[in-house]
């Protein structure tokens, strides 16, 4: 089943955007398998990862998922109405300005600091939350002396304490096992409270770091859990852009902004209506960006299942790719490059702009048209 908010195949857009919510379920359920005795959750901050929450966290509800991770009060109202009999957790805890949105949609706040406990509690009457000790990323979170005497001073307790380890993609980092002892010893002084520590590449660390929650968040959109470890999630963003117009140009002739790149042959150029407006990385260029001083190769689409590369600079809303080696009238106006997908992975795309998986799926563009299939 298709349902899109741009009618997919005839969209005016130069971009569109395939979600498919049977492989984000098929992910989560991967995750849930590997997370042993313990409850799996799902992270859907920063709207689902760019994914779009209205419509992955409704999906991972049905497929068995109770226990959801916003960012903000504001994602957390949002869905409220959508996950009927979830439990919705605001990761950045509670303020004067965030406390009647979270009150208004029965979202759990989770305490960051001996201010937000104190605030929480002199003023929900003892609504549930959550609180985070900080075991070694110095981010958010009560020292773990904060929380000893949280635990021991006789006030209202969470119903969820959790932490959030620094390095879980890296198995082998020693922080790792250093988190899991502290974290440990923490969750002993909340008897009978839940406990939550394992993100994705936490719950490949083993049974140590699951506790009673797990709470995947890249691994469910399809990204690496684990450096260097063969990716076997499931890709669930499609990415595309569609060819404007296909150039004949000539040897020694330059391409884009800052004549950057000079052709060393005669070349046919597919300009495409996607750029760094789009989230398609300006830092993917296939020359003229420092980042090509260190990483040779740039950003690539493709196209049939065959790769081909950036030329020139990514612009804001245009970007050119190289089809020289594919056949002539392979390529024509109105046709679709692949920029991630299932011949382009996440990993790859993300490392040829010289960052990480998340921060390309949540910067993808609002311009995409799209759509989900389920």
């Amino acid at each position: 089943m298709i349902s899109s908010s741009t009618p997919h195949p005839d969209s005016p857009a130069t971009t569109r955007l395939m979600v498919d919510l049977a492989a984000l379920a098929a992910n989560w359920v991967t995750m849930r398998d590997h997370s042993g005795q313990a409850r799996c959750g799902a992270a859907v901050k920063a709207d689902a990862y760019g994914t779009g929450a209205d419509h992955a966290a409704p999906r991972l509800l049905r497929e068995g998922c109770r226990d959801f991770f916003v960012a903000d009060a504001t994602e957390g109202a949002r869905l409220s109405p959508l996950l009927p009999g979830a439990r919705i957790y605001v990761l950045n805890g509670v303020f004067e300005g965030s406390f009647a949105t979270i009150l208004a949609h029965d979202l759990i706040p989770v305490i960051n600091s001996p201010e937000q406990a104190a605030f929480w509690r002199a003023s929900s009457s003892g609504r549930p939350y959550t609180l985070q000790v900080d075991t070694g990323m110095n981010r958010l979170g009560l020292t773990p002396e904060q929380a000893v005497a949280h635990a021991q001073d006789g006030g209202p307790q969470p119903c969820l304490v959790m932490s959030h380890l620094a390095c879980a993609d890296d198995p082998g980092h020693a922080l790792n096992a250093h988190q899991i002892k502290i974290f440990e010893g923490l969750a002993a002084c909340f008897p009978g409270i839940e406990a939550s520590l394992a993100n994705s590449g936490g719950i490949h660390l083993g049974a140590s770091a699951h506790h009673q929650l797990t709470r995947p968040g890249i691994a469910l959109y399809g990204g690496e859990p684990v450096n260097g470890v063969q990716n076997r999630m499931r890709p669930v963003v499609t990415a595309e852009a569609r060819v404007l117009v296909v150039r004949h140009a000539k040897a020694g002739q330059s391409v884009s902004y800052g004549a950057a790149h000079v052709l060393a042959r005669d070349s046919r150029i597919a300009v495409c209506g996607v750029g760094y407006a789009d989230g398609f990385h300006r830092a993917g260029s296939g020359a003229g960006v420092p980042l090509r001083r260190a990483v040779a190769e740039g950003a690539f689409g493709a196209i049939e299942g065959v790769r081909v590369p950036v030329i020139g600079k990514i612009t804001m809303d245009l970007t050119m790719f190289d089809v020289t080696d594919l056949p002539d009238g392979a390529v024509k106006p109105g046709d679709w490059i692949e920029l991630l997908g299932p011949t382009i992975n996440v990993e790859d795309a993300a490392g040829a702009a010289g960052t990480i998986s998340y921060e390309l799926l949540t910067s993808l563009g609002r311009r995409y048209g799209r759509s989900y299939v389920s």
